[in-house]
């Protein structure tokens, strides 16, 4: 699936862009399908906003309960002084998640093909294992910042194995919060650790190393269809929307059951749900 030339520039920079990956057909049915869940969802049912600049803030019940359901986050910016929302739910919400690729049959035909089988083998992903599935909206004007990370944070396997995978459902450009990344960050330390044991989560700081700025960053531009994927080393980071376009994307992100997962990991699946790959 993947040239050489593409296996090369991975293992060197940390990312890959593959264009035209996914059809319109197969875009517009998952936008169809994240509409729908918005629209039943009660959205007096939980105030739960989700935050990467404030992240142990808003890592309430309602998100830990997340892991492995379907459950909608609403934007930081969503709510006015009085709790109330600004705008329609429809333009409020962050994202959905976090299991939609094992829950959802229209997310599963998604997540899943010979052709991301394919894509993930030739990553080195020796026996893949998706763990979570993220719908993420960035919403015209409200669209939160997603601060610098990297997503071995919160996927650590023995060695890192963590892979993201990153669809990009409308055009992403520098107007309404595209990614950004650093070329070769993928070499450097894990910085963080997302913990979790039982209700309890913390963030410990591995490494002082600090994070890109414009000098090293480039921003990942992509037309509708595209997929990205990155090493779960690899800083990156989208600004917030403040644009009147919105910028949806899908991500799965994905260890190799060939690697140790963490116990310690914020989202681990019974016995009765096991993990599963692309196929």
């Amino acid at each position: 699936m993947l040239t050489p030339d593409q296996r090369a520039r991975y293992a060197r920079d940390g990312y890959l862009v593959l264009p035209g990956f996914k059809s319109a057909d197969e875009i517009d049915r998952l936008r169809a399908r994240a509409a729908a869940i918005v629209d039943a969802f009660d959205a007096e049912s939980t105030r739960s906003v989700f935050s990467t600049t404030n992240e142990m803030a808003t890592r309430d019940a309602y998100f830990l309960r997340s892991d492995n359901t379907v459950a909608c986050f609403f934007e930081e910016e969503a709510f006015d002084a009085q709790g109330r929302l600004k705008q329609d739910k429809s333009l409020s919400i962050n994202k959905i998640g976090h299991a939609m690729h094992d829950l959802d049959p229209v997310f599963a035909e998604f997540s899943r093909s010979p052709q991301l089988a394919r894509v993930a083998r030739d990553l080195g992903l020796a026996q893949p294992q998706i763990w979570q599935s993220m719908y993420i909206f960035k919403q015209p004007g409200i669209g939160g910042e997603v601060r610098w990370h990297q997503d071995a944070t919160y996927f650590e396997t023995t060695p890192i194995s963590v892979t993201t995978f990153w669809f990009a459902l409308e055009d992403a450009t520098l107007d309404n919060g595209c990614l950004w990344v650093e070329p070769g960050g993928q070499r450097g330390p894990m910085r963080e650790r997302f913990v979790r044991s039982g209700d309890d989560i913390r963030m410990e700081r591995l490494d002082d190393t600090p994070w890109p700025d414009d000098s090293t960053a480039v921003p990942l531009e992509c037309k509708a269809g595209s997929l990205v994927c990155f090493h779960g080393l690899l800083p990156h980071y989208s600004a917030p929307n403040r644009s009147p376009v919105s910028r949806h994307a899908y991500t799965l992100h994905v260890t190799d059951g060939a690697t140790a997962y963490s116990p310690h990991n914020w989202i681990q699946r019974p016995a009765s749900f096991p993990v599963r790959g692309f196929e």
